[in-house]
């Protein structure tokens, strides 16, 4: 059986401060398809994180959760597939639906979309 501690989301992968997404949010570029919508900015750390912004406009706490988990776990299982350095805040598209397939697509494409652009450094 396989270990917890290594299929966990670590704490050093999340934004976690309101400053932090204000910032993606202000100066950051962004990214869509009809799944996801992505903001991105590069980060001085090197580590790409993830910041989550889900409307109540998308559905009940049961909905907005499901996408929340969804979204994490396209995040920590694509993570050697993503480009490094970006701190990145996910939110789906509005009318999308949580599907987890499409989602993992849409991470990993809608942040190497980004990785070309010229991002500005936070």
């Amino acid at each position: 059986m396989p270990s917890q501690s290594n299929q966990r989301f670590p704490k050093q992968a999340r934004i976690t401060h309101q400053r932090d997404f204000e910032l993606v949010f202000r100066s950051g570029s962004v990214a869509a398809d009809n799944v996801l919508v992505v903001h991105a900015i590069r980060a001085e750390s090197g580590r790409s994180r993830l910041g989550i912004s889900i409307s109540r406009r998308v559905g009940n706490a049961v909905v907005r959760n499901r996408w929340k988990r969804l979204i994490r776990e396209a995040f920590r299982c694509q993570q050697d597939a993503l480009p490094a350095g970006l701190d990145l805040i996910i939110r789906p598209k509005r009318g999308a639906v949580p599907d987890h397939e499409a989602i993992r697509r849409s991470v990993v494409y809608l942040s190497k979309k980004l990785d070309d652009r010229r991002l500005p450094t936070k």
